[in-house]
């Protein structure tokens, strides 16, 4: 046996890859980002026609890094109506494509405007005016602190309705008497000043807390009837004229303002300053 019979045999196989024709899968990548790119042409052309100048100048300011530092917005009809924050002799410009208003009467024509828009907006309900006072939110309010644990204010379709309603210890009437205390005199008061700023008619509602089901004769009906006529009583003492009072209820245990039935916080006086209608 040779030597040459001892030598190993190496085959050699070629691999051979499927993806080399055409150049790969690369053109697959490039014509996606062709059609990507035709398509944002197509739609930048659509929104080209679709669109006026001044929107178009409010997007090219949307889209330019010194829109914080510009002296006119670029904003559109929207939400502050193109008008921009900054101002120029104390006169807000209006953001019209960016071009600024040579015209002075046209800049005291949109300031003006605008305070005319915040007048209306302002006179736009006078209860929502009134409510604002009573509660404080619109500056100091109309009600002392140390009533003001007592009142509770709501608008409904039906008007401003202003709850007026027991705490422990703290009675509107004497206990299971229409007696007023100090504390509902001193808030009958306080409402008839609040009242002289509109001219609504009022209404005037009594509940009362559930009495033990052990009595025989449940006296809340009486009791709160009793109760809605003290009141007015002292609305009218106080210098409400009669003539807005519309009605007068008595409504016994009903229409609790708490779940529990019996709790002192529904002996509570509701009055409602009516809306206008027709």
């Amino acid at each position: 046996m040779s030597s040459n019979d001892l030598r190993p045999i190496i085959i050699k196989r070629k691999k051979v890859s499927g993806d080399g024709g055409h150049h790969g899968g690369a053109w697959k990548v490039a014509y996606a980002d062709f059609v990507t790119a035709m398509m944002a042409f197509f739609m930048l052309m659509w929104l080209l026609n679709a669109t006026t100048e001044t929107q178009r100048k409010g997007l090219a300011d949307y889209f330019s890094p010194t829109i914080a530092v510009a002296r006119v917005s670029g904003g559109g009809d929207s939400a502050f109506g193109g008008d921009s924050l900054f101002t120029d002799n104390s006169m807000a410009q209006s953001g019209r494509g960016g071009v600024m208003q040579s015209d002075p009467s046209s800049q005291k024509e949109v300031g003006s405007a605008g305070q005319d828009q915040d007048a209306a907006n302002s006179e736009q309900d006078p209860l929502e005016e009134l409510r604002a006072g009573l509660i404080g939110s619109g500056g100091e309010s109309l009600v002392e602190d140390s009533v003001f644990e007592h009142v509770n204010t709501r608008l409904t379709e039906e008007g401003l309705v202003i709850e007026i309603f027991d705490l422990e210890g703290r009675p509107l009437f004497e206990p299971g008497t229409q007696d007023p205390t100090q504390l509902l005199t001193t808030i009958s008061s306080l409402m008839v000043e609040a009242f002289d700023i509109v001219t609504n008619k009022v209404s005037i509602g009594s509940h009362s807390a559930a009495f033990p089901v052990v009595l025989q004769d449940n006296p809340a009906w009486d009791l709160t009837t009793g109760r809605a006529h003290r009141m007015r009583n002292l609305l009218e003492g106080t210098g409400l004229d009669p003539e807005r009072l519309k009605k007068v209820s008595g409504f016994g245990q009903q229409d609790p303002m708490v779940p529990n039935r019996m709790d002192v916080r529904n002996n509570r006086i509701v009055l409602t300053l009516l809306r206008e209608t027709g």
